[in-house]
């Protein structure tokens, strides 16, 4: 049985995806196929632990009318959660695929402006959570301290749980070498803390680990989409392709490949292992339209390595 994965979420969002033909400005835009999700990185890692079996509990912040059906979308679909009550109203994001060019648009508030005293809510509330893995992903709120997570990371090691981080920006830059145990990154990520170099995935996976070995993160990650993943640490390193899948949709597809990735190594699967497991399940994620949707059958199936789905 794996081993309980808590998932931190302090600006979540509504997702709404759909399809129009062509996008353009100044013309009204006629979609199609629209659909809902209850959005947000943690809060989209719980979701496909749960599709996956695995043990989970999402912590994230709710407000208003948006934040309330965010919820009720969460219970409806059986993830294990506990919303805490702040002042505004969750955001709604919204994703238009351009069926024309396959181009995809993407609009993302900056969401409701906290306090910082609402982030001590947070930190309270995370001192009463058991947890053996947690998994901070995500923007903060305008409002929220920029050394938020760096916070969160510390309360994490001296509780003894294992701290997973996925954000960017000053956060990412504040929490580094306070803890984190697992470091996810896009490219841009990682080059806007490892420095513009190179980007071939042999250079790459030596930056990686030299960042690990200045104790930045003990383990890091870093998607490349098409070209794979990278896994590091200061003394290993481990280098796969992407599945070769049909794409139906991107959103969500990094934070399923955390959830993969914290599920695998909670189930103390080696960390290529872990590592084939979180591509598995973001090549499951781009698989389906909207946001973060795994099927667990699909992902076994991937895994064992069919990737004919028609």
């Amino acid at each position: 049985m794996s081993q309980r994965i808590v998932t931190l979420t302090v600006n979540p969002a509504l997702d709404i995806a759909m399809q129009a033909n062509e996008v353009k400005p100044g013309h009204k835009t006629r979609t199609r196929g629209a659909s809902y999700d209850p959005g947000g990185g943690g809060v989209n890692v719980s979701r496909v632990v749960h599709a996956l079996g695995g043990q989970t509990l999402a912590v994230f912040a709710t407000g208003g009318l948006t934040g309330r059906l965010h919820q009720e979308m969460l219970t409806d679909a059986g993830v294990p959660c506990w919303p805490i009550e702040v002042p505004g109203t969750t955001r709604v994001s919204v994703t238009v695929q351009e069926t024309a060019s396959g181009a995809e648009y993407r609009f993302v508030p900056e969401g409701a402006t906290m306090t910082p005293s609402d982030a001590e809510r947070f930190l309270a509330r995370l001192g009463d959570v058991r947890a053996d893995w947690l998994v901070a992903s995500g923007s903060l709120p305008p409002g929220f301290p920029t050394d938020f997570y760096a916070q969160v990371a510390r309360l994490a090691r001296r509780r003894n749980t294992r701290f997973a981080l996925d954000t960017s920006g000053p956060a990412l830059q504040a929490a580094l070498h306070q803890g984190v145990d697992l470091l996810k990154t896009s490219l841009s990520e990682f080059q806007s803390i490892a420095g513009a170099g190179p980007v071939d995935a042999g250079s790459l996976t030596e930056a990686a680990s030299r960042l690990a070995a200045t104790g930045a993160s003990s383990m890091i990650a870093l998607t490349l989409g098409e070209r794979g993943a990278i896994l590091a640490t200061s003394a290993d390193r481990w280098t796969l392709p992407a599945m070769n899948v049909r794409v139906r949709g991107s959103v969500g597809a990094g934070d399923s490949f955390l959830a993969g990735l914290v599920l695998g190594l909670a189930r103390e699967q080696t960390p290529v292992e872990a590592l084939q497991l979180a591509l598995a399940t973001a090549a499951a994620a781009v698989m389906a339209p909207g946001t973060a949707h795994v099927d667990r059958r699909r992902v076994e199936a991937l895994l064992a390595g069919e990737t004919n789905f028609g």
